[in-house]
């Protein structure tokens, strides 16, 4: 094949098709100037995103941790410059966390003291629950909750109240995900109290992995159809037989999308390749304000989702069970927020009552909340440009139908005002909230599927990323199949970017392998210690 004539068509302007145009370029010898991504938003990015100002309000849906076991990451950034060109992207992220070591003394707070170190609490039945999820056979646990797994007094215990809160989970989560992350974070357990492992980027994920990607592969020619919604894939299909079984090949033959509301149909070529981001974990996300509460949207309108709907409503099982992850957004959805403040007293404040300064401690969950919430400080600026004197904290909760505590609403229709005056409210800041909230600007963000990747599933609910008979289309992001790695990180996004631009190129290269630690001697050790309470 030429490679210097082939197209390639990303559908989605998130992290996955970012990498895979980059993957495309570097090791797939593909020209820039061949490379069109598609992207319904007017900003690219997806859910990597982060922007504002301090007279609007900084905004940052959400931000993913990432730890030194993220080969596919580290990879792909070991190719990208700063935005200063001075070094690569993982060059800084790697130096930036030897200064930067997480290492919170106060993961925990309760009745206004900080716990350091928390104890997980575990029993010995909850300890051998987790041995045997670990052991136990997918196939064992498909469609089961983690809550079926656990009885109720797990849900109590500091273990539980620290790996919810930093990975998201729910009870009514799927219990093949939550075995996946203990099986890929067994690593971390041993520190896992103290956050220690995690790593930071030295701005937030929009400033300091996705504008230094855009503009390598700017440089480069990749074109950004922004304000793009691919409406609709048609292929055509041919009857084979491969391993003396028959299959039917799928090759796509054109692309329909609308571009600034106008239609266009676009040809395919045999020799082109189209790789498609399934599904979203911020679409409809919608935002409020200081004096309002964000909407929630009911419905999965965007493109990603109607888009993954056509596809396997057209009689493809092979192209997955979108259903099962858009239709349930009462186990899905949380609410967070972030708030400027223009002066730095409240983030004093935090820090005293912390014991960490800015960018080092991580998440503060306080279990007392109604609405189980966590707030982080991250180092200041957190945002390019951000003046001296204006400083940003992000929180998020997982109880969003919940009364507060202190604000008697449920968090999902509370303004930023109020949401504050909850926080500060659990830092027993009640007597400067008044003060504090006349220098802030707090804005809620609702998000109806951030964790609908966490819902119970069958196997075959999530297509594989390279669909069997599929020819010249792949699927990427955090809804296509990879079962060693675990969704809701950056690490799924890029790795199924990987796999899918050398698997269709057909490139002798593979993505590095998902590090197993759970074949380590010492990391099985240490792990066993901390989940009985003792040092290693």
């Amino acid at each position: 094949m030429d490679k210097s004539t082939a197209k390639v068509y990303l559908v989605g302007g998130g992290i996955a098709s970012m990498a895979a145009a980059v993957f495309m370029i570097r090791d797939g010898d593909i020209l820039g100037q061949n490379i069109t991504i598609f992207e319904e938003l007017d900003k690219m990015g997806g859910s990597l995103d982060g922007g504002g100002s301090p007279e609007t309000g900084y905004v940052l849906r959400g931000g993913r941790m990432l730890e030194s076991k993220y080969l596919c990451t580290f990879d792909l950034f070991s190719s990208i410059p700063t935005l200063d060109g001075k070094e690569t992207v993982t060059q800084e992220i790697v130096a930036w966390n030897k200064t930067m070591k997480t290492s919170s003394k106060s993961r925990l707070a309760s009745d206004g003291q900080r716990e350091t170190a928390p104890e997980f609490g575990l029993s010995e039945k909850d300890i051998l629950t987790i041995e045997r999820l670990v052991l136990e056979p997918e196939d064992m646990l498909e469609s089961s909750s983690i809550a079926e797994q656990f009885d109720k007094k797990f849900f109590k215990t500091n273990f539980w109240l620290m790996w919810c809160t930093t990975f998201a989970f729910q009870p009514w989560h799927s219990a093949v995900e939550f075995k996946r992350y203990l099986v890929r974070f067994a690593h971390m357990i041993s520190g896992f109290n103290r956050l220690e492992g995690i790593m930071r980027t030295p701005y937030n994920q929009y400033d300091s992995m996705v504008r230094p990607l855009k503009k390598w592969l700017e440089e480069r020619g990749v074109i950004f159809d922004l304000n793009t919604r691919v409406t609709k894939i048609t292929l055509s299909e041919k009857e084979v037989e491969s391993d003396k079984q028959k299959i039917i090949e799928k090759t796509v033959t054109q692309i329909s999308y609308t571009q600034n509301g106008n239609p266009v149909s676009l040809p395919i070529q045999a020799t082109d390749y189209v790789l498609v981001t399934l599904g979203s974990m911020t679409e409809g996300s919608s935002l409020g304000t200081t004096d309002t509460a964000p909407p929630l949207k009911q419905e999965a309108e965007g493109a990603s989702w109607t888009l993954w709907k056509t596809l396997a409503a057209d009689g493809y099982p092979e192209f997955g069970q979108p259903w099962t992850f858009s239709n349930s957004i009462d186990k899905s959805k949380w609410v967070s927020f972030t708030t400027t403040m223009h002066d730095h007293a409240l983030i004093h404040l935090i820090q005293n009552f912390t014991g960490n300064v800015p960018g080092e401690g991580g998440l503060i969950t306080f279990p007392d909340s109604n609405w189980l919430f966590s707030i982080v400080v991250p180092h200041q600026p957190h945002f390019i440009g951000q003046p001296d004197h204006v400083s940003v904290l992000w929180g998020y909760g997982l109880s969003v139908n919940e009364q507060g505590n202190f604000v008697k609403k449920p968090m999902q229709d509370c303004t930023g005002r109020e949401i504050m005056t909850e926080v500060l409210g659990h830092l027993n800041l009640e007597e400067e909230t008044g003060a504090l909230l006349q220098k802030m600007i707090c804005i809620p963000c609702m998000m109806p599927f951030i964790t609908s990747q966490f819902l119970c599933r069958e196997k075959g609910d999530r297509p594989q990323v390279l669909p069997v008979g599929s020819k010249n289309m792949a699927f990427i992001g955090q809804f296509c199949e990879m079962p060693d790695d675990v969704v809701f990180t950056v690490e799924y996004s890029i790795r199924s970017a990987q796999m899918a631009t050398y698997a269709l190129l057909d490139i002798t290269r593979k993505p590095p392998c998902v590090y197993k630690g759970k074949f380590s001697p010492r990391v099985l050790f240490k792990a066993f210690m901390a989940l009985h309470g003792k040092a290693a």
